[in-house]
């Protein structure tokens, strides 16, 4: 008989990937997705939709009731949906931290846990650790973070590290890129005019992970059959500050561009100046004072070794080949 799998968040960047992945496997897949989600990268014939309203507990209740009466519980439970964006910073407890636990007490009341409960999570619970001794970022540091988004994210691993027995397995990726991600496309467009930038005076260490390498580390935890334990992820390398952009320009035919340092008072500035009056419009800032914090931060480094040991998780993209295929992508679909 074959596996089942709900996937929330589905219709997302990092979801699409994932439920791509579990088809292939030939499980049987549920996309957890809201009633005003993009069906765009949700269209295979074999796929389940399921709206799933999780911020509100009695009405998600009766969802997955009516889904339990019909084909009992999930095998695996990915929950990739959250907020990386919000007008109101009490919208990130709200989407990452209590949508997490009404889905959790959902699933629990009806009897409908999961062999495992996978969440992903982010590096950014950890906050700015080790900017002096410029040491790797390891599972076993205590978590400091300073932006709304990581204490939402570690607000809720607590929460499923609290319960006794929860099989969760808890995924720490640093800054995910790839096909169908808005966010750093924003840096192409940039480059595309002829405009680089750079945050702060002082060199960051930057990671990334590609994100098949991610849909490649959460299911070979499904493989290997591991709960209750926490991984970071990113491709392995540690890149400066300028290596991205240099990989896009190269992508784009190397055009002329000029480059532009912001001191981080400046970007600080700016930032606050910019979700302020997206606020004022009811809309959210890709600039605010959340990504402030990240551009300031300067060591991203971290440790993938339990990773590797545990999953045998081996990241098949270094950024050089991780940008060219999202380059690719953007192209083909007419974004450049």
């Amino acid at each position: 008989m074959k596996e089942s799998i709900l996937i929330t968040g589905a219709s997302g960047f990092i979801g699409s990937f994932l439920v791509e992945e579990a088809l292939k496997r030939g499980m049987q897949v549920w996309a957890g997705v809201r009633s005003t989600s993009s069906r765009r990268y949700l269209q295979h014939r074999k796929l389940h939709l399921l709206e799933l309203d999780m911020a509100h507990p009695e009405r998600l209740k009766s969802q997955l009731s009516g889904h339990k009466g019909t084909y009992n519980r999930w095998d695996y439970v990915i929950h990739c949906a959250g907020a990386t964006k919000c007008v109101d910073k009490a919208e990130f407890d709200q989407a990452n931290y209590l949508q997490t636990r009404h889905l959790v007490e959902a699933l629990s009341e009806l009897q409908m846990m999961p062999r495992q409960l996978i969440y992903l999570s982010s590096l950014s619970v950890y906050g700015p650790i080790h900017e002096q001794d410029g040491e790797p970022i390891r599972e076993t540091d205590t978590p400091c973070p300073n932006t709304a988004y990581g204490e939402s994210k570690l607000k809720a691993e607590r929460y499923l590290q609290s319960l006794e027995g929860l099989p969760y397995v808890i995924f720490r990726p640093t800054g995910v890129y790839g096909p169908r991600e808005r966010d750093y496309f924003l840096m192409v467009k940039s480059i595309s005019r002829h405009i680089d930038t750079a945050a702060g005076l002082k060199p960051q260490q930057l990671t990334f992970v590609y994100v098949r390498d991610v849909v490649q580390a959460v299911f070979g935890s499904i493989d290997a059959r591991v709960t209750r334990r926490a991984y970071l992820l990113s491709d392995g390398q540690v890149y400066s500050s300028r290596t991205f952009s240099d990989l896009i320009r190269r992508e784009l035919g190397n055009p002329w561009v000029v480059r532009l340092t912001f001191p981080l008072w400046t970007l600080r500035l700016v930032s606050r100046l910019a979700e302020w009056w997206a606020g004022r419009h009811g809309k959210s800032s890709t600039l605010n004072s959340d990504k402030y914090r990240i551009m300031k931060q300067r060591n991203w480094q971290c440790d993938i070794t339990p990773a590797v040991t545990e999953l045998g998780y081996q990241p098949q993209y270094d950024l050089q080949r991780g940008v060219a295929e999202c380059m690719a992508w953007y192209k083909q679909e007419g974004w450049i």
